[in-house]
């Protein structure tokens, strides 16, 4: 009786077929719980022995997505014996693409979203990274929804080049005008993730200068020394030469300084040693050489070059107003006089005028 049940036919198989398929299923899914339990156990127990939670975020992410992949690849495995028609394993395959691609794109978005996360997290002592982040994950999240769209739609037999060939005009012209959209789209991750600047930092491009405030998925907004906004396209600013002052590890600074033609040979040598003891008598300042470097149309020009070791302008500029005044005093008090613009009109005994001539 039993066995007459088992050998009768439905769909193409016997009955005793579809038993073993769902007898294959159950074990199968028993066996999958046993090495969740004893993979995922083993995870688990290794994460919480660390200091970060991170790790424990990653496992309670990847747990269920790779469970159901797992269930459904011992479903794929255990039909495989059954003879199905076309029909019936067309719609089985397209069920399982589907699941499989959005079990896939869980379990992708969730290490993408972990690792953003991670970088995060190393980077945290930069400011505002974290919203720059938060706005990058919604953008990562439409690419690789996008990628699963077209790869379910090439898995169940459509022909994507003819479906982007029937967008026909309307999809050339939501191309268009897109293209400066994911131009600046990229270019923004472009700036994420190479970081050729940070929010805080000092810098020039072409002739505009200002300090970074904010950077957007579009534009990147400056604060000029104007005080004035600067709202630049990131794409402008990739295809741009940027200045990063905010990188330099030391400012090297050299100008220049006139004496009279009238200072004697004594003082012009003492002027480089002057000037050597001011700036090394400075804190967070190396002196580099001070030389006299020629002879200038009104007076003789001094080269002086120090380095500041730090890249605040406002530290070099102190600096710099120091060295100026110490000079000053010092040149006074030894009586060496500065150089400026002058004239000298030399005048000879001029002729006796000719007589007029009556």
């Amino acid at each position: 009786m039993v066995s007459d049940i088992l050998q009768q036919s439905f769909l193409g198989n016997p009955v005793k077929a579809y038993g073993v398929a769902l007898l294959n299923i159950g074990v199968g899914f028993v066996i999958a719980n046993l090495l969740k339990r004893l993979i995922l156990g083993r995870l688990k127990r290794w994460a919480k022995r660390t200091t970060t939670t991170l790790d424990d975020q990653l496992i309670r992410l990847v747990e269920q997505p790779a469970l159901w992949l797992l269930y459904l690849g011992v479903c794929y495995v255990s039909i495989q014996n059954l003879q199905l028609s076309d029909m019936v394993s067309q719609l089985l395959e397209g069920i399982g693409v589907i699941i499989a691609t959005l079990l896939l794109l869980q379990l992708v978005d969730s290490v993408a979203e972990y690792g953003l996360r991670i970088y995060g997290f190393i980077h945290r002592a930069q400011p505002n990274l974290r919203q720059s982040l938060n706005a990058l994950i919604p953008a990562v999240r439409v690419v690789l929804w996008a990628i699963g769209i077209v790869f379910v739609l090439d898995n169940l037999g459509f022909d994507i080049s003819a479906v982007v060939t029937g967008l026909g005009i309307g999809g050339v012209a939501i191309a268009l005008a897109s293209q400066g959209i994911l131009q600046d789209l990229f270019s923004y991750f472009s700036i994420l993730l190479d970081r050729p600047f940070e929010i805080g930092d000092f810098i020039v491009v072409d002739q505009l200068a200002g300090t970074v405030e904010q950077i957007g998925i579009k534009t990147t907004r400056l604060q000029s020394l104007d005080g004035e906004q600067l709202i630049l396209a990131n794409t402008d600013l990739i295809g741009s030469r940027i200045q990063n002052f905010q990188r330099m590890a030391q400012r090297r600074i050299a100008f220049y300084l006139g004496v009279t033609y009238g200072t004697n040979i004594d003082k012009l040598e003492q002027i480089p040693i002057i000037v050597s003891h001011i700036i090394k008598g400075l804190p967070q300042v190396a002196f580099d050489r001070a030389h006299f470097a020629g002879f200038g149309d009104f007076g003789l020009n001094y080269e002086v070059v120090y380095f500041v070791e730090t890249n605040d302008y406002m530290v070099y500029r102190d600096v710099q107003q120091q060295i100026n005044l110490a000079i000053k005093a010092q040149f006074d008090q030894v009586g060496i006089e500065f150089a400026y613009p002058t004239q000298v009109v030399y005048l000879s005994q001029a002729p006796e005028p000719f007589k007029q001539l009556d």
